[in-house]
């Protein structure tokens, strides 16, 4: 579709075309420094770039100007001060300050105050431009702080940009927001720019228009728009907005000195509007795009919906001629209020119908209504509904370009213009399914909002604005949804009065006390209502990027604040509480205690009348993480390691930290755990999980990854990739994956080299909350020229290319929807990393092989490529983290990506970020496409082998090993006999059935062995363990083994047996206790007579007979049944309280089902002797 006039402008003096060859001087400070020429930016730093511009065109126009920009952080607008702190030395050389705001209304109101430096004495600058940033909820808190600054007015030489972010879809947000009426409430103009292109141009036109018109100027950012990066073209030398003279008008800019409220409204409604509708007409901010000879359909759009109507109108096979021989019309609107009703009602007239396309509720519709209401001759107007009132299009629901292109070509029918031969857009490839895993967002490795969180059992919790809301998708029951920021807490005091319910916890970041949390605080003591607000101290709002807390705020000076606000009591708890010890600042009190004493904590302030107060005081793991890189933060050398012979897979250590670094590994022995060390941030809550398999180890880092020497011929003769074509308007990706694994690094790389090719590009990410391991998005568009580019998300059906670094993330509706079977090629990683599932499902586990199924029944036929990527990678490049570059490797030689090899090397290492390690695993992907077996060969031939890859015959043969090292041969042989027994004769019943022997053979031998004293002391003092240890981590570490000694433990605050540290020096009494197996559960066995042992002895009994049992009823039909029956003593793991309570469970469930077998069981058959 056309260009705005501004685009026109640039396109006739860019010097970086298409058909140039590529650009090898391209660098990533381009878009900071390039004043004419082709850039590649996205939505945040276009707002950057439009401070920096602003202040360049004043220069060069003699003004001696300043700048000024503040808000508070929020998506899609979370890393606004993130981008401003990175070039804050270019932000100072151009004389513009960056304050970021406590709030967003005080911020506002610093806006407001940049206007009046004509006030006081002593200006420095012949003006200020100001700008304000912030996301949906903080316009709506502003709205005072808007209209006041709005109605005193701009500096005619500053200006007032608000750049207002909106979340359409509640992707990133407590609830979906539409700011455009709380904006227009304050009789504040919006823009509404369709791309990142016009964010840059809109934002100079926007101080243009506010400096013009004397009224603040507003711009509306939504997702698609403020996270898209793409190649826009810039022109500052060729901006020259027009300024229309108007008769009649004084002076409009911001007043001193007069109180006149009725006045000032007057002034904005009678003089400052008219003006910018006088430069909306005058710089065609408002313009028709194109126009039917014989005019039916008038289509009326602004934003992100103006793209999706080009994409619609693509989609039915409609260029601008086409359309306009169908007789449509197109009117892009760019400034969404006050609607400029000139242009408008000159390109409705002649028109049958108006057709508006618009997201969320209705407002340019009403606007529309409004303008052409009086005209006898006004065409038929349809948005939301249609002339019968039935929906056209929601007023909730982002829209989508395939929609669209429904509505648009049943309203040519209606008209009689019905489109011969337009091809419907298809959904044939989205393969969502309800029943496929879910990446969900949760909380980081060892977050303190994992444990902060929790309230004693019988406790309710209300969380709040921050991370600390997933603890709703953890415990919905006894986690409530959020209020607004600032209003924690709040809500309880309507409802406290008229329930019998006599207290609650309230949780609360540092960040949102900060901003606006004192104040509930504040109104929770004036109510007297019995509250506790628990503020947890993390030093870092994290769910935006990490950013510090913008003021000073310490522990100390909470704890004051609220002590002197009322509070009846406060407590603070902390990782490390000797900190606080002797710190004068705290007062004298509050009580200090461990975090480990928050249950006993909450149970008292619970009980304590009046409004209380718990500090829990941890810093935030992903900024712990950052800030110990860059060395600034205290990194213990200690480190857990799982013996995993000694792991029962219990889930245990999950329950107590629901850590994300438990990971699940399949072994001979089945399905353990283990800790991911990457990912690890040294919480070490995980070993408070009741099991002795936890092995400490000091002063050594895990070791670095081994790597295959990779010859300097091994790449030799590859030959480079034939580019893909790009058949249509653009070449469309998908690249799905998970939050932090460099999925969005790997779509910048890929959108970087196409900008070096020559080509442009678009590319929108959506993370949100999925950035804390949950599902990442990419959509990426790649064309010839930049006005091929429509809509920034791919519709359905759009994807050529789907490049799933993850395979549940790839069939989740973000990402499936977006197949085709006729279309859409994938490159996907077999490997499935587990989902949050597995903290809560001890066994949950991803089938790949489904998944796979699933994702190649969306795609074309043979249009899947699949290998293990992960494993590849670890093993040749010694790190998981290559995975993703190897599949792009992959896509590239096979020819599935539109860009030139070379001109991915070069973006590679225009990144500047490990270098040679992405050339490599880049390299090996595309000699994986075209050498398989090359590549393969150089992995090392695994050494684990897993229980459920053993043949029934190789199990058998291996536990009756593993139970004569645990006893003896005789117990082996009692295990062997009964195996046979129930093998024979399931063979009688079922020749072709392994099944049900295979249950017996793996829980008896379980049962039989199970781990007590000695057990244990023989797995932590094998050779194989500390083997494997020093191969885990470096030398010069020392080991201590966590362990509850049955005489000597005491009772910790959890009520279990509390562990302790013991060092190496038990290795040599603990194989010296091993040596006393044989006397295990005679009268003498010092260790056999616990309830423990006892219990554990007579399940091996009952097994027994429940098979007895079981073979004596066995027949054909009660075959699965029986295995089901007999494959229930999987559930008893663990160890002490946790094995108890899984036999209590084991015991209900196995009397239950044996009643049901029992009863489904009819004549006895013989059984096989």
């Amino acid at each position: 579709m056309a260009a705005s006039p501004l685009l026109s402008r640039l396109k006739e003096t860019a010097v970086v075309t298409p058909a140039e060859p590529r650009n090898t001087a391209v660098s990533l400070d381009d878009k900071w420094t390039v004043d004419r020429g082709r850039i590649v930016i996205n939505g945040t730093q276009a707002i950057a770039r439009t401070l920096l511009a602003q202040r360049e065109l004043d220069r060069r126009r003699g003004l001696s100007t300043a700048g000024f920009i503040t808000g508070y952080r929020g998506s899609p607008l979370g890393n606004v001060d993130m981008t401003l702190w990175s070039i804050g030395d270019r932000l100072s050389a151009a004389g513009i300050v960056f304050q970021p705001g406590v709030n967003e209304d005080i911020a506002a109101t610093a806006v407001h105050g940049s206007q009046q430096i004509d006030a006081v004495p002593g200006a420095r600058h012949d003006g200020v431009f100001a700008a304000w940033y912030g996301k949906g909820p903080g316009v709506d808190r502003s709205g005072d702080a808007f209209k006041h600054g709005n109605y005193a007015g701009a500096h005619a030489k500053g200006g007032v940009l608000l750049f207002y972010g909106d979340d359409h879809g509640g992707k990133s947000s407590t609830v979906a927001h539409q700011s455009e009426q709380a904006i227009a409430a304050s009789l504040i103009p919006s823009l509404y720019p369709a791309n990142v292109q016009e964010i840059l141009e809109f934002g100079l036109l926007g101080f243009a228009m506010s400096r013009y018109s004397g009224s603040w100027i507003a711009m509306k950012c939504v997702n698609e728009i403020a996270e898209q990066t793409a190649t826009i073209d810039i022109d500052l030398p060729a901006f020259d907005p027009a300024l229309p003279a108007m008769d009649g008008v004084g002076e409009v800019s911001i007043g001193q000195g007069v109180f006149n409220p009725l006045g000032d409204e007057s002034l904005v409604l009678d003089h400052r509007l008219p003006r910018v509708h006088a430069f909306v007409r005058g710089n065609k901010i408002d313009r028709t795009v194109f126009r039917a000879g014989k005019p039916r359909l008038g289509i009326v759009t602004a934003g992100k919906s103006y793209g999706d109507v080009c994409a619609a109108l693509a989609l039915l096979g409609l260029d601008e001629t086409s359309a306009s021989e169908a007789g449509i019309s197109l009117y892009k609107v760019g400034c969404i209020w006050p609607l400029e009703p000139i242009g408008l009602v000159a390109f409705a007239k002649g028109h049958d119908a108006i057709l508006v396309v618009e997201e969320k509720k209705s407002f340019l519709e009403q606007q529309i209504a409004e303008i052409i209401v009086n005209d006898p001759q006004r065409p038929m107007l349809f948005g939301k509904r249609d002339e019968e009132g039935r929906s056209l299009f929601s007023s909730n629901l982002p829209l989508e370009p395939a929609g669209i292109a429904r509505v648009i070509a049943e309203r040519l029918g209606r008209l009689g213009q019905a489109i011969d031969g337009a091809p419907m857009p298809s959904t044939d490839g989205a393969p969502v399914d309800a029943d496929l895993p879910k990446r969900s967002p949760f909380f980081c490795s060892g977050c303190p909002h994992n444990r902060s969180t929790r309230v004693p059992e019988g406790s309710t919790s209300m969380t709040g604005i921050g991370c600390h809301t997933m603890a709703h998708f953890v415990r919905p029951k006894e986690a409530l949804l959020p209020t607004q920021m600032g209003g924690e807490g709040g809500n309880w005091l309507g409802l406290a009065p008229f329930t019998d319910t006599k207290h609650i916890f309230q949780n609360m970041g540092d960040g949102t006390y900060y901003h606006s949390g004192l104040l509930a605080i504040r109104a929770a003591v004036a109510a007297r209502v019995n509250i506790t607000y628990k503020i947890l101290y993390n030093d870092a709002v994290a769910m935006t990027g990490g950013q510090p807390v913008d003021g000073p705020i310490s522990v100390a000076e909470i704890a004051r604040q609220v002590r002197d606000e009322g509070v009846s009591k406060v407590w603070l708890l902390s990782d490390d509480p000797m900190r606080h010890r002797g710190n004068r600042e705290l007062p004298a009190e509050v009580i200090i205690g461990h975090r480990d004493e928050l249950d006993r904590v909450q149970r008292a302030l619970r009980d304590m009348p009046g409004c209380t107060v718990l500090i829990y005081e941890q810093t935030c793991a992903a900024e712990k993480r950052r800030r110990r890189k860059r060395g600034t933060f205290p990194d213990p050398a200690k480190r857990q390691f799982i013996a995993k012979s000694v792991c029962e897979g219990c889930g245990d250590c999950s329950v107590q930290s629901t850590c994300v670094s438990l990971m699940p590994v399949d072994t001979a022995f089945g399905r353990k755990r283990e800790i991911d060390q990457s990912s690890c941030n040294k919480d070490y809550s995980c070993v408070e999980g009741f099991c002795p398999s936890f092995v400490t180890i000091h002063g050594a880092e895990p070791r670095k990854p081994e790597t295959v020497a990779l010859g300097q011929d091994l790449f030799a003769g590859l030959p480079d990739p034939v580019p893909a074509p790009i058949a249509g308007a653009s070449y469309n990706l998908m690249i799905a994956g998970i939050g932090g694994t460099g999925v969005v690094t790997v779509g910048a790389l890929l959108g970087m080299a196409a900008h070096i090719e020559g080509l442009a590009m678009s590319l929108f990410d959506m993370t949100g909350l999925s950035q804390k391991n949950g599902a990442v998005f990419s959509h990426v568009r790649i064309s010839r020229r930049p006005e091929d580019i429509h809509a920034q998300r791919l519709g359905a059906g759009e994807a050529d290319l789907v490049m799933a670094f993850d395979l549940v993330a790839a069939l989740s509706p973000e990402a499936a929807t977006t197949f085709s079977i006729g279309r859409t090629r994938a490159i996907a990683n077999a490997a499935v990393a587990p989902t949050v599932a597995f903290q809560f499902q001890r066994d949950f586990a991803a089938d790949p092989k489904l998944l796979l199924a699933r994702l190649r029944r969306g795609i074309a036929q043979d249009g899947l490529a699949t290998v293990d990527a992960s494993m590849l990678a670890l093993a040749i490049l010694g790190d998981t983290i290559g995975a993703n570059l190897f599949l792009v490797g992959m896509a590239a030689q096979r020819g599935l990506l539109p860009i030139p090899i070379a001109a991915i090397e070069r973006a590679i290492e225009l990144n500047g970020v490990a270098i040679s390690f992405n050339l490599r695993a880049l390299r090996l992907g595309r000699l994986f496409a075209a050498d398989p077996d090359r590549v393969t060969a150089l992995v090392p031939v695994p050494e684990r082998q897993a229980e459920e890859d053993m043949s029934l015959d190789a199990l058998i043969t291996h536990r009756g090993a593993h139970l004569t090292d645990y006893q003896d041969a005789r117990l082996a042989d009692r295990y062997r006999a009964l195996v046979d027994r129930v093998g024979r004769r399931e063979a009688e019943v079922a020749p072709a059935s392994q099944a049900l022997t295979r249950a017996v053979a793996r829980n008896h031998a379980r049962l039989l062995a199970y781990k007590d004293e000695y057990e244990v002391a023989r797995l932590l003092s094998q050779p194989a363990l500390l083997d494997e240890i020093r191969r885990t981590f470096a030398d010069g570490g020392r080991i201590a083994f966590n362990l509850a000694p049955p005489l000597f433990a005491k009772v910790g605050l959890n009520g279990r047996p509390g562990k302790r540290e013991l060092g190496a020096w038990m290795i040599p009494a603990m194989r010296l206790l091993a040596r006393f197996r044989a006397i295990r559960g005679r009268w003498y066995d010092p260790f056999g007579q616990t309830a423990e042992r006892r219990m554990e002895r007579a399940l091996i009994g009952d097994y027994e007979a429940l098979v007895d049992r079981v073979l004596d009823r066995l027949h054909p039909g009660n075959l699965g049944e029986a295995t089901t029956l007999l494959s229930l003593a999987d559930e008893i793991r663990g160890f002490g309280p946790v094995k108890a309570a899984a036999v209590h469970s084991y015991r209900e469930r196995l009397a239950e089902a044996e009643e049901q077998f029992s009863r489904d069981s009819r004549a006895p058959t013989r059984r096989a002797g």
